[in-house]
């Protein structure tokens, strides 16, 4: 009997890696440049796909690269349910989420760079670190950790933030990162309500190692 797989698994799953590898190739192209100009033929060639494939799996360049930024920013939501699972602190949450940021610029330089780029229009989309942040947000309003704010205007806030910080850590890279990250996660709890002194002690809390 044979252990192959079916054929309509086999050309299932050689879909599936089709379409991945042209989505990781144009996430390439954003990370290094931000210009979604490449030529089909050009993101092809980076994907090490025939032509002809990138028709079986998008209509358009504007679809592929706006599938590759869904790709990164899932990435992204799912890197911070990894390494702040188990915190309820709303305040240590929203503050993670600055000084992980800044060490992911390190250890993922190819997804910051993605949200570097393109992360102002995603600032409140319903995926990646956007609904994550804006359920946080509710939480602590909701439980008096916050200040009674508009949840939206205050996301606004974060994610402005949180792309200028994500700007200094690639356009000065001699800067400290972490400290950076935690001067910032302290700013804007003060400005959420959190007491100063509470601000600074939960902006400098030990972090996972992002490994």
């Amino acid at each position: 009997m044979s252990s192959s797989a079916p054929p309509r698994n086999r050309f299932e799953r050689r879909r599936a890696e089709t379409r991945q590898a042209l989505i990781r190739a144009a996430r390439q192209i954003l990370a290094e440049t931000g210009d979604a100009g490449a030529s089909i033929q050009a993101i092809a060639e980076r994907a090490d796909v025939g032509f002809g494939s990138f028709y079986n799996h998008f209509e358009s360049k504007t679809e592929l690269f706006d599938a590759a930024v869904v790709d990164a920013l899932e990435e992204f939501g799912q890197a911070f349910d990894e390494h702040l699972a188990g915190i309820d602190d709303p305040a240590e949450l929203v503050a993670g989420g600055f000084r992980l940021s800044a060490r992911m610029a390190g250890s993922h330089p190819e997804l910051m760079q993605v949200l570097r780029h393109r992360g102002l229009g995603y600032i409140h989309s319903d995926i990646g670190l956007a609904p994550r942040a804006l359920r946080d947000l509710e939480v602590g309003m909701a439980s008096g950790r916050f200040a009674a704010l508009d949840p939206v205007v205050a996301l606004s806030a974060l994610g402005g933030t949180l792309l200028s910080l994500v700007e200094l850590r690639f356009s000065r890279p001699e800067l400290d990162g972490d400290e950076a990250a935690s001067h910032l996660a302290e700013m804007v709890l003060r400005m959420l309500g959190v007491p100063p002194e509470d601000a600074r002690d939960v902006a400098r809390r030990p972090l996972p190692d992002l490994g």
